[in-house]
């Protein structure tokens, strides 16, 4: 939990709210097809849990925010573009959003899949 002291009071920030951000923006990136389980924990989570956040990792310290994302990417496209392209943009709308600075935003990408069979 990150914490934020201004003259009103504090404001309390979880990974949580991290990770919805971060969410939204990876998926709403060009070339991203879904989030993947980073583990076989995560895997049963995700079936057991209607709307389990998998896929992202948030480790918060005194210094910022470190998050690990783990992809499926279309297909065809350039692995690096779309993993730079991704990382800019969870990077950018955390910072904007939380008012957070980001240290790192780590890319895996997990898998490749044919989003259009055509």
């Amino acid at each position: 939990m990150t914490t934020h002291t201004n003259q009103q009071g504090s404001i309390f920030i979880l990974p949580q709210a991290i990770k919805t951000v971060a969410r939204n923006a990876a998926l709403q990136s060009y070339g991203v097809i879904s989030l993947a389980p980073a583990n076989p924990t995560e895997t049963v989570t995700r079936f057991l849990m209607k709307d389990a956040d998998v896929g992202i990792l948030v480790n918060v310290d005194e210094g910022g925010v470190s998050l690990e994302l783990n992809l499926i990417v279309e297909y065809g496209l350039r692995i690096k573009s779309v993993a730079d392209s991704v990382a800019e943009s969870v990077k950018y709308s955390v910072e904007k959003t939380m008012g957070i600075p980001v240290k790192q935003v780590d890319v895996h990408v997990r898998g490749l899949r044919i989003s259009n069979p055509d």
